[in-house]
């Protein structure tokens, strides 16, 4: 049952990618694009999308569970750290350039756009080489 519940969730997030516009890279790239010709549309898309977060949040932290019954497990630390700046640099500079941020890209990537597989590919490959380097950290420590 969670799985047809997980299913249903990520039909429903694509579905609202698709919808909004935020699996297009033009759409997203023109968002980003504060000196030419602008378009403000995907404000309104992380608007939304904020606002729905708030709500999730500020319920879940009433919460013990998930409503399916499982552990919730919500974020500890509310520190800025080196880690925290530089992936969100990184992912930033990816979103800037590409037009596209992971869910997106997967979303593009399932309609068979060419550019979200090559995305998609060096997205994974940098998530194999962070995994590797974190490995080797962790064994020198």
């Amino acid at each position: 049952m969670q799985r047809i519940f997980e299913f249903l969730i990520g039909l429903v997030f694509g579905l609202g990618l698709i919808l909004s516009g935020m699996s297009d890279p033009s759409k997203v790239l023109g968002f980003l694009d504060l000196t030419g010709l602008w378009d403000p549309s995907l404000a309104f898309v992380m608007g939304g999308a904020i606002l729905v977060g708030l709500v999730a949040f500020t319920l879940a932290r009433k919460r013990t569970t998930t409503f399916l019954g499982g552990a919730l497990k919500l974020p500890s630390s509310n520190d800025i750290d080196k880690r925290l700046v530089i992936g969100s640099l990184t992912f930033g500079v990816g979103w800037g350039l590409a037009g596209y941020c992971p869910g997106p890209a997967l979303v593009s990537l399932g309609s068979g756009q060419s550019k979200a597989l090559i995305f998609v590919v060096a997205m994974l490959a940098g998530m194999a080489i962070y995994e590797i380097a974190q490995g080797k950290t962790s064994r020198s420590r």
